[in-house]
Parts: C-alpha cells; sequence; structure tokens
C-alpha cells in the first residue's frame, strides 16, 4: 500500500512539475515525449488533483484555466485509453454524455450554417442562413443548463468532498462559452449593421473559439469530471442530484428513467444536506437548507422590503421591522384581523384581494404609488400549501425609485 501511495505522489508530483513547465514556456512536444516515457497512465482523477493541488499553492485558476486546454492535450493519450463507464438511462452521469452528444452535434450545425452565411455574397441573400443561423444558437444557447446543473449540483458534491480544482476552473470556462454566445447572438441580430466582410469576419472570430471552447469542455467532462465524480459519490448523492436536476432544466434532450430502479433507495435529503446544517441543534429544518430562529429573524429584518403576513383567518400573524420601513406598524397590530389595520374607504379592496386569494380566482395583487418624494410598489401574494390549500397572504412593500433609475449594466463591485 505504501508503494502504491509513493508512486500516486510521485506522479502527481511529476505532473504538476510538467504543467509547471508549460506555463513557463516549455515546448509542448518536449513535455509530451517525458510524459510518455515517465506516466503509462493517468486516472481522471489524478488530472483534477493536480489541478486542484496547483490552485491551493497558489497558482491562480485563471492561469490554469487559460493553459487548460493544454493540459488535455498532454493528457489526452492517456484519457483516451480509459473506458467510461457503462450508465444506465436516468443516471445523472448519462443524461448529461447524451446532452453532449446532443451538443456536439448543434456545434457541427452551428458551422454548416456560418458556412452559408459566408457562401451568400451579400448582406441581402445572407438574410435566410443568417436566420437558420439564429435558430440554430437559440438550440446550442441550451448549452446554460447543461452548465448551471454542473455549477449547482456536480459543484458542490465534489466540494463535499474536498474536491475544488473542477469547479473554479471550469466554472470560467462557463462564462467565457456564455459571453461568446450572447456576443453571436447579438452579431446575428444587428447583422445589417455591418457590410458583407466585416460581418462574415465578426462572425468567425466569435464562433471559432467558441466551437472549440465548447468541445474541449465536451471532451473534459466525459474523460475527467464524470469518472472523478463516479469515484466519490454514493447512489443516495446521485439520487439527490436526479431530484435537483429537472428545477434546473436540461439540454436539447429528455433524459431516461430506467435508472434508479435497480438502487435501493435511500434517504435523499440526508446527502443532499451540508454536514454543518445538520448539527445545528436550534436549526429549523426548511425545504432547501436549515435556519436558526435568529437567523431568521435577522434575514428577514435585512431584507430590502416590508414584508407582512396575514394567516387563512385575515389575522395578522407577523411583520418586519425593517430599519426604514416604508408605512409605520406597531406590535399592536398582532393579533387583529387585517380589515380593521385599513381606513374604511379601502377594506373593500383588502376584502376582494383575500376572496379573491382563497376562491383561487389569483395568485397577485399589485399597486404602485408615489409617496413622500418614493415611488412605491405594494404587491400581496396568496400563500399555498403543497396541495394548493389557502394558508394565507403575503405583503410585500419596496422603495422602488432608485431601481427604476438603473440602466445600462453594473458587473463589477464598485465604492458607492
Amino acid at each position: 500500500m505504501s508503494e502504491y501511495i509513493n508512486n500516486r505522489q510521485y506522479r502527481q508530483e511529476t505532473l504538476k512539475r510538467l504543467i509547471r513547465e508549460l506555463h513557463e514556456g516549455r515546448d509542448l512536444e518536449a513535455v509530451k515525449e517525458e510524459f510518455r516515457a515517465l506516466i503509462k497512465d493517468v486516472s481522471a482523477t489524478e488530472i483534477a488533483q493536480m489541478e486542484q493541488a496547483l490552485i491551493a499553492e497558489g497558482v491562480p485558476s485563471e492561469q490554469i484555466k487559460e493553459l487548460c486546454d493544454v493540459h488535455v492535450q498532454v493528457f489526452r493519450e492517456s484519457l483516451d485509453k480509459q473506458v467510461p463507464p457503462e450508465m444506465v438511462p436516468g443516471h445523472p452521469v448519462h443524461t448529461f454524455r447524451a446532452e453532449n452528444e446532443a451538443i456536439a452535434k448543434v456545434v457541427e450545425e452551428l458551422a454548416e450554417r456560418i458556412q452559408q452565411i459566408a457562401a451568400a455574397g451579400t448582406i441581402e441573400a445572407a438574410g435566410e442562413p443568417i436566420q437558420r443561423a439564429r435558430e440554430t444558437l437559440d438550440r446550442l444557447m441550451q448549452v446554460n443548463k447543461h452548465y448551471l446543473r454542473k455549477e449547482n449540483l456536480l459543484f458542490p458534491y465534489l466540494e463535499k468532498h474536498g474536491f475544488y480544482g473542477p469547479s473554479s476552473v471550469m466554472w470560467a470556462i462557463h462564462d467565457d462559452i456564455r459571453a461568446k454566445l450572447k456576443e453571436l447572438q447579438q452579431i446575428l441580430t444587428k447583422y445589417r449593421d455591418y457590410d458583407f466582410a466585416a460581418l462574415v469576419a465578426a462572425i468567425k472570430q466569435v464562433v471559432q473559439p467558441l466551437s472549440t471552447a465548447i468541445t474541449e469542455m465536451i471532451y473534459k467532462e466525459n474523460n475527467i469530471l464524470y469518472p472523478a465524480a463516479l469515484e466519490r459519490f454514493s447512489d443516495a448523492e446521485w439520487l439527490a442530484i436526479k431530484e435537483q436536476s429537472a428545477e434546473l432544466g436540461y439540454c436539447l434532450i429528455q433524459p431516461g428513467d430506467e435508472w434508479p430502479q435497480a438502487v435501493a433507495k435511500e434517504q435523499p435529503a440526508a446527502a443532499a444536506q451540508p454536514a454543518e446544517a445538520q448539527v445545528i441543534p436550534s436549526a429549523l429544518s426548511l425545504d432547501t437548507g436549515s435556519l436558526t430562529p435568529q437567523e431568521i429573524n435577522l434575514l428577514l429584518k435585512h431584507l430590502p422590503v416590508d414584508i407582512t403576513f396575514v394567516d387563512k383567518d385575515d389575522t395578522v400573524r407577523y411583520f418586519s421591522q425593517t430599519p426604514e420601513r416604508i408605512f409605520p406598524r406597531a406590535k399592536a397590530i398582532i393579533g387583529r384581523k387585517v380589515q380593521n389595520c385599513h381606513p374604511p374607504a379601502s377594506i373593500h379592496v383588502v376584502n376582494r384581494i383575500l376572496d379573491d386569494f382563497r376562491q383561487g380566482k389569483r395568485d397577485v395583487a399589485e399597486f404602485w404609488i408615489q409617496m413622500k418624494g418614493k415611488f412605491v410598489h405594494i404587491r400581496y401574494f396568496a400563500v399555498r400549501d403543497e396541495n394548493g390549500a389557502y394558508v394565507g397572504t403575503i405583503e410585500v412593500t419596496q422603495d422602488i425609485t432608485r431601481i427604476r433609475e438603473l440602466t445600462g449594466e453594473r458587473r463589477l463591485l464598485e465604492d458607492a
């Protein structure tokens, strides 16, 4: 066993050294030759561990991302020898792999559409192939659902197993791909702003790196990410991932349903909960996590909206006491009928909203007013249980004066 561990550590150090030398500009072919001579086979797990170790030692994930394709080129020959695990339709990995096959076909289709645009000769003649390219691009943009499931399901579970490397490196590449997809979408939408030669050049400048990035990501997922996850996750964890996947959506395919019929179904909720959330004695278990009563109270007080809850009997049960409450509230209203908290002239409106909520005629009612220089948005939401039964009403009030003035985008943190 010690010999195995020592060999594994030696290979790990060798891999790290080779990567560093690539970063320092050593010839790729020379690195490949040393790799072939020193390492006969490298597992997907070892490659991911190597990247994680580099990040832990201070190598920026952005730098690793920039050379990630080179890393895979070095390791591709060994990775290609690995036999991918056969997964049953319905298993999350089977679904991810099926999506990758569909994504690859759409990438090829997009390349064909771009060739048709280039062959059109004029902006006018390019109109029809551009429309077809936009339709293909719309389908390709479903790749975002694929990446969202990776980011929100696979990555958190890998991190629970102490495996952080893929999260930081792959997520950065996802964002690059998303940006390229939006850039191409904008070019194809505003194609009449270009002369024909400039249009073709602009499209190719985006499509070529975009196609390469998506194709290389498919390879990294199939040969590095999924094997690493399969090595670590229990059936209960895969089941929890499957049960949460539909909410985030699927890309270009519908998953099978054969798995997990042959798996003894453990309780997935326990596997889905972070370890620290299970050991807080006073925490209340919620649908998507757990919070202590103190945390719930502070959370509600720090929301940028005022909240009042009225139960199914029209009794005021709670209001949030935020620092800058728009309409004043006193604790004396708790236990009072909500009708008695409004002026007589508006009681008929309150009753109509509550009656409509109770009868299922509507789920939302909203109003907006201008008051003391503020633009105030007031919304009422029907609260229903899992069976659709009416439980009460939430009133949400927000000063949206500044929100209405926002324009453009702000993606980076700036000093106030």
